[in-house]
């Protein structure tokens, strides 16, 4: 009876103890790990929040770009830091489900080191080719390539990209073998199309925009859900007969594993309460950035892992890997 009446009090002051951590919390400021270099789309998503988090919560929070290897760096540094709420991960797809995929040893488990906290925007890609080709629609795309099989390149900004990962799904669902050319830089690989040196290529809507509206590259699809209000005269890959095509990278965000429930809900209310605000959804509709439903930590959760599930076996078919 000793043992459980201490038990009991054990766990009632653990209980007292986290609802009075995460009421006092923030006491310092907040450090926002970022994959990615400044400037990228996840940068801007993540300098978004971090302005208008530290307004909400009466703390800094700070934004740390930390690039190299696909952000898997990045990750595992946030994966080994301490569950005290001090420290916040900007995830996306590509960090969180194509990197378990392409790297042997990614560092990180994003299932098993993340607490999910709430997810942000998601950009879609579009289809781009040169202006010179022939090619109108998705169709005559295709057909190209059914007529020269593993003949057509597409260009991307390195293997395990979204540019790269758009073309493999491209190429399961419309049945044609393409050849990548994976370049050093996202835009490199973009002047790759631009100057004819590949065929064609998926990238990021808010990337080439400009270059399309100048004339120097060809959109013939979008492949997000709906059109993209960057190019709204762009149809999409389902609208053009690919049912099933839906492809946008999504972005969000998590804490360290064991990070107090009240901290990741406060949080998750607050990324959900900014990502209403106007003056947000003008900063992001403006940068090309979808915005996403709300969503519980539960749900981001789910979503990594049916994303896992999804992604994981399209990867290791594709054979793609990344040191």
């Amino acid at each position: 009876m000793l043992l459980t009446k201490r038990s009991f009090l054990a766990a009632g002051l653990a209980a007292i103890s986290t609802r009075s951590m995460a009421q006092a919390w923030p006491t310092k400021p907040i450090r926002m790990i970022v994959p990615l270099a400044p400037g990228a789309t996840a940068d801007i998503i993540a300098r978004i929040y971090a302005d208008e988090l530290g307004k909400a919560l009466g703390q800094t929070v700070v934004v740390d770009n930390k690039t190299g290897a696909g952000g898997t760096i990045a990750s595992a540094e946030a994966a080994r830091a301490a569950p005290d709420g001090y420290t916040m991960l900007l995830i996306s797809q590509g960090t969180m489900v194509f990197n378990i995929g392409l790297y042997p040893k990614p560092g990180y488990d994003p299932v098993k080191n993340f607490d999910p906290v709430a997810v942000a925007g998601s950009v879609s890609n579009v289809l781009i080719v040169h202006p010179d080709n022939p090619a109108k629609t998705v169709a005559d795309l295709i057909a190209q390539a059914k007529a020269k099989p593993g003949e057509l390149t597409y260009s991307s900004g390195g293997t395990g990209t979204s540019h790269h990962l758009s073309a493999v799904l491209f190429e399961r669902d419309a049945g044609v073998k393409l050849q990548h050319v994976p370049y050093r830089t996202t835009p490199a690989g973009i002047m790759g199309v631009a100057n004819g040196e590949v065929t064609m290529a998926f990238y990021n809507t808010p990337t080439v925009v400009g270059q399309i509206k100048g004339g120097k590259l060809k959109a013939l699809a979008v492949t997000s859900a709906q059109r993209s209000e960057l190019l709204p005269d762009v149809p999409t890959m389902v609208e053009q007969g690919m049912k099933d095509y839906v492809f946008s990278t999504w972005m969000g965000f998590a804490m360290p594993k064991g990070t107090p429930a009240p901290v990741i809900d406060k949080l998750n209310a607050e990324i959900i309460r900014i990502g209403r605000l106007p003056a947000v959804l003008e900063k992001t509709k403006g940068q090309g950035i979808d915005m996403m439903p709300p969503e519980s930590p539960a749900a981001v959760d789910k979503l990594i892992r049916d994303e896992l599930a999804l992604w994981l076996p399209i990867i290791k078919a594709s054979g793609a890997t990344a040191e």
